[in-house]
């Protein structure tokens, strides 16, 4: 049990100190940090999915998964908010109108 109850208090203060960081950040440099942070996010993930496999108790396996799913909801997110961002740097596709017959 007390276990859990740190694992639970690094991952309030890791959630307080990630929402602190980001606020600070200019909003010209998020994408780009998000973009970076992505790959490191992925890291992560591979790391709790083998934790996750490991034998232990179920209430530390639920919190486990359910940071495994934000996680990735946060990996495709960032890769999906990236690409949008890359589109606005392509040129623009030259659309050819079609001629009405008749």
């Amino acid at each position: 049990m007390t276990e859990l109850l740190a694992q639970l208090a690094v991952l309030i203060l890791a959630a307080f100190l990630g929402f602190e960081l980001i606020s600070r950040v200019p909003n010209l440099l998020h994408t780009p940090l998000m973009s970076a942070t992505n790959a490191i996010h992925g890291i992560i993930l591979v790391g709790g999915m083998i934790t996750l496999a490991a034998d232990g108790p179920l209430a530390i396996k639920a919190v486990g998964f359910l940071a495994v799913a934000f996680g990735a909801l946060n990996v495709v997110g960032g890769f999906w908010v990236t690409n949008r961002m890359l589109g606005m740097f392509r040129p623009p596709i030259k659309r050819v109108k079609k001629r009405r017959e008749g």
